[in-house]
């Protein structure tokens, strides 16, 4: 019977990996759900998942009747449940079977207990954005939980670009190209590339260039309100891509506009996550250091 105290009824479980591993932890959560009285639902996309007690449904009916989603895989499988599910108002828990899992933070190990508190209401949430991009004024805008990148099409060709901050001039580069990244998105690509990391609960918006043609090239931070244009100049062949899924390529004189959409990600997370301790555990911050309160 399904506690009325509880707040996720009806949850889906979501993977876009294929493994053994994934099937095991589904059929697992499926128990723990099912023994608490849930309904559990299975998006088709989920392929080749044969479950024990769900129901494999469309797309559109767990977008209408789903309470939470449940990603099993790593921060690649959240972003995916986040673009098809988070974006329309979906919370999205994740279980962590990847390597470093900035956003699925529960450990297989601790699935049960987890998933028992977080069904008793004890859990915390966190919002984050998304960026949406748009080439010139076509109708297709697409939607970045991390970063959207401007790159070059060929290795070790630059391109050249004009950055406008609220239709400001800010300047003109050659670069490989350049991240804007999400606080999100800053402990992915954008940190790979020696992006400052953010702290989720900043509202702003980086601005990385990638390998730039100068000496004074710096990161910059604008605050989420702002409105990004990026115009590619004839110099390089360019593409566009958007949390490393949708990519488009760009011609001579393409004006791309990125901003913060309405639609944001509600995470869900156990009681006590904690932003700085998921840095030491996962960047290896204090290692080689001595706790001499413990010694």
């Amino acid at each position: 019977m399904v506690n009325p105290k509880m707040k996720f009824k009806k949850i889906s479980i979501f993977s876009s990996l294929k493994a053994k591993k994934i099937e095991y932890i589904s059929h697992q959560l499926e128990e723990i759900l099912h023994n608490l009285g849930m309904e559990i639902l299975i998006p088709r996309s989920f392929k080749d998942y044969k479950s024990t007690f769900g129901k494999h449904s469309s797309e559109r009916t767990i977008l209408k009747e789903s309470d939470l989603i449940i990603a099993i895989g790593g921060d690649g499988t959240l972003l995916s449940s986040a673009r098809k599910f988070g974006y329309y108002g979906i919370p999205v828990l994740g279980i962590n079977l990847g390597n470093l899992g900035f956003l699925t933070d529960v450990p297989p190990e601790e699935l049960t207990v987890s998933i028992q508190k977080i069904l008793q209401n004890n859990f915390e949430k966190e919002e984050r954005f998304f960026l949406e991009a748009q080439v010139n004024k076509n109708k297709d805008k697409g939607k970045a939980l991390n970063e959207v990148v401007i790159h070059s099409r060929n290795v070790a060709q630059l391109i050249e670009y004009e950055l406008f901050i609220d239709d400001k001039f800010v300047y003109r580069q050659l670069a490989d190209g350049i991240i804007i990244s999400t606080p999100t998105g800053s402990t992915a690509y954008s940190l790979s590339a020696s992006g400052p990391i953010i702290h989720p609960s900043v509202k702003g918006i980086c601005l990385l260039p990638m390998f730039a043609h100068s000496l004074n090239s710096r990161p910059l931070i604008v605050d989420d309100s702002s409105k990004i244009q990026i115009k590619v100049c004839k110099k390089g062949k360019a593409s566009l891509s958007l949390d490393s899924h949708q990519n488009y390529i760009l011609k001579h004189g393409d004006t791309i506009t990125i901003k913060k959409t309405v639609n944001k990600l509600m995470l869900i997370h156990p009681e006590g996550h904690d932003f700085y301790s998921s840095c030491r555990n996962k960047l290896g911050w204090s290692l080689g250091v001595i706790d001499k309160t413990k010694a």
